[in-house]
């Protein structure tokens, strides 16, 4: 066994020891590590290159044990989540500069601000990692494992949320990382994903076990790929996703309103379904300003096919109090979803920050957390609307007895970026936590069909008018993730936590296989 891995991992071990001593030390092994972190957008969509992200993590394992002390170890892994930020979520920025009405100056800063916001676990992780690194390789991998996955829940929990770019998300499929999603969860994946990286590092000729160890999760990753947790339901339907691919700067013009509605009625009318969707705010006024005669109208289309059709709308109680919400028509009763989860800078300002941005529609009120599903067309419909897809433990509220999953868009705001796939890929994780299939509408991008195991059916291409059309089915049942949600994975975390510290604080004097001794320039030990 040994012999056998040792060809396959071993140029990843020799490679890192054989970094010139420079690389590992002072500015140049900061620059590394940012380089590193904005190297691993890769992994994520459009690119999907999964398998860069763990020899990735590896580098950064291994440069965090290599530290001098826990303040040189925060600031590398600072420097890898700045790195990975400032070019994965760079998109916020357009909709400050362009749709905002910022200056370049002006919209800069917030987006720099919040990719700071973002990395700030990651100081957390390099110090605490260095602080508290247990003695041995496998203790070692275990606290960045925890410590990794840790800084990814907090993220998706504090200040409302925000867990983009969560390293679970790397793994869509074909990762066999991907298989662990309906058990615990997107978080559960960071965890194995971290792990794997760094067991990448502590095997050796003389200690394959991490080796072996990392070869035994990916086979059983790639083991639950191919399990399916949840079962067919009900008759298949026929749906019809609506893409309008309205620029933002035209949307809320009034001279372009006459046009729109036209252009949904003339979509809907041409592409009969059983269950069509609009996308978020598609029709850009308030529902009770919306002419009766053409909601009559979009009524009896979708009633053609003894079926139903949401459209993404403005609702209100008052003139301070509206809500981003999804309205049904058709042969059922009309029903309504509001959205929970709104977007800072978007639907509201955060304190002190609504004195400068110039966005319609920027004060939305939420709705509750808790809503029941829409039962339209034989199928009970969990809706959630744009940025609310980044929170599994949300979408699974109205789970199990929800049998769809449907997402109503509009990432126009973004532009021509990495904004679009990203979303997709995050929307593919909530399929497989939940298996179900998960329906985008979109405004611009991405319109897709995902099925219950993560794969993308179909899919519009971005920026152009269309309509997906796809058959497909409601799934019954339960994951283990609807059953536990994100306690799984913290209960996981806190065992990881006992596992990799029981024996308490490593010594200088004792610090294992790649660390430093007691003298700062002893050679390491292999």
């Amino acid at each position: 066994m040994k012999n056998a891995a040792s060809p396959v991992f071993s140029p990843l071990r020799q490679w890192l020891y054989a970094l010139p001593d420079r690389l590992q030390r002072g500015p140049s092994a900061l620059l590394l590590c940012a380089l590193a972190g904005a190297l691993g957008v890769l992994s994520f969509a459009p690119l999907e290159r999964f398998w860069l992200m763990p020899f990735l993590l590896a580098l950064l394992f291994h440069l965090l044990r290599r530290a001098d002390n826990w303040r040189q170890a925060a600031w590398r892994a600072t420097l890898f989540g700045l790195g990975l930020f400032l070019a994965g979520v760079s998109w916020v920025y357009v909709s400050m500069y362009v749709y905002g009405g910022l200056s370049m100056v002006m919209a800069a800063l917030p987006t720099l601000l919040l990719c700071f916001i973002l990395a700030t676990g990651h100081p957390m992780l390099g110090g605490l990692f260095h602080y508290y690194m247990p003695e041995t390789p496998g203790r070692q991998a275990l606290f960045f494992a925890l410590l990794w996955a840790s800084i990814d829940l907090l993220r998706g929990w504090a200040f409302t949320g925000f867990p983009w770019l969560a390293l679970g998300y790397s793994q869509t499929p074909p990762s066999p990382l991907a298989g662990f999603a309906p058990i615990l969860g997107v978080y559960g994946v960071s965890f194995f994903t971290a792990l794997v990286s760094a067991w990448l590092v502590c095997g050796s000729r003389k200690r394959p076990w991490p080796w072996i160890a990392a070869l035994f999760v990916l086979l059983a990753g790639w083991g639950l790929r191919h399990y399916a947790w949840t079962t067919p339901v009900g008759a298949p339907i026929r749906v019809a996703l609506i893409q309008g691919n309205i620029a933002q700067g035209q949307k809320w013009r009034p001279e372009n309103f006459i046009y729109t509605l036209n252009l949904y009625r003339d979509l809907i009318t041409q592409n009969p379904a059983q269950l069509t969707v609009l996308p978020e705010t598609a029709i850009p006024v308030f529902y009770d300003n919306i002419d009766k005669d053409y909601l009559r109208e979009l009524k009896s289309l979708a009633m053609r096919e003894n079926g139903n059709l949401v459209m993404g709308v403005l609702t209100r109680a008052d003139a301070k109090t509206y809500w981003n919400s999804a309205v049904s028509l058709g042969v059922s009763p009309s029903q309504g979803y509001s959205k929970a989860h709104l977007v800072p800078f978007g639907e509201y300002a955060p304190f002190g920050f609504d004195w400068f941005l110039n966005i319609p529609m920027a004060s939305f009120s939420s709705g509750p957390i808790r809503q029941p599903p829409l039962e339209l067309t034989g199928q009970k419909i969990a809706v959630n609307i744009c940025y609310e897809d980044l929170f599994g433990h949300t979408l699974s509220a109205p789970l199990p007895e929800a049998t769809l999953l449907v997402n109503m868009s509009n990432t126009a705001w973004f532009g021509r970026s990495l904004a679009q796939s990203q979303h997709l890929q995050i929307a593919r994780l909530r399929a497989l936590e939940t298996g179900r299939t998960m329906l985008r509408a979109t405004n611009t991008g991405m319109t897709a069909v995902i099925t219950p195991d993560g794969m993308v059916e179909d899919v519009l291409p971005q920026f152009t008018v269309g309509v997906l059309k796809a058959t497909v089915r409601g799934h019954a049942g339960s994951t283990p993730y609807i059953l536990w949600g994100d306690g799984g994975v913290t209960l996981l975390i806190l065992l990881a936590l006992y596992a990799s510290l029981r024996k308490g604080r490593k010594t200088k004097a004792r610090e294992a296989d790649g660390g430093r001794a007691a003298n700062p320039s002893a050679a390491p030990v292999r």
